[in-house]
């Protein structure tokens, strides 16, 4: 029975529970930024630069037999994920900021000895 305890503590743990739900959210994330790419941002800015090439698609853009669209388009992909990444923790960091307390006054001791060493100013 221990065992079947100590997987009940491990898996009910916030940690895997929250790494679990970060992991399906990123799963849904990249979908969404893939039909981003592939639906809004290649129509829009690549297909002008792609018909110039005279191709329909990115992944036919080939260098001798090298196929480097389908690697563009990734990066095209990561660098939307990443600036978005960065924007959505910027966020967060903004608004879990946490407030500035005021500094402390000075201890009692520092106003004692503050006021030694003025009487000993004053002598």
């Amino acid at each position: 029975m221990g065992i079947v305890q100590e997987f009940k503590e491990f898996a009910f743990k916030g940690n895997v529970v929250d790494l679990a739900v970060a992991v399906i959210i990123g799963g849904a994330f990249g979908k969404i930024i893939t039909s981003f790419v592939d639906d809004v941002i290649t129509p829009l800015l690549l297909n002008p630069a792609l018909e110039a090439a005279n191709l329909k698609n990115i992944s036919e853009l080939t260098w001798n037999g090298v196929k480097y669209g389908n690697f563009l388009s990734a990066i095209i992909s990561f660098l939307i994920i990443a600036m978005v990444l960065f924007m959505l923790i910027k966020a967060v960091n903004k608004v879990n900021k946490p407030a500035v307390e005021a500094p402390a006054g000075p201890s009692n001791e520092e106003v004692l000895l503050a006021e030694i060493r003025d009487l000993l100013k004053n002598k």
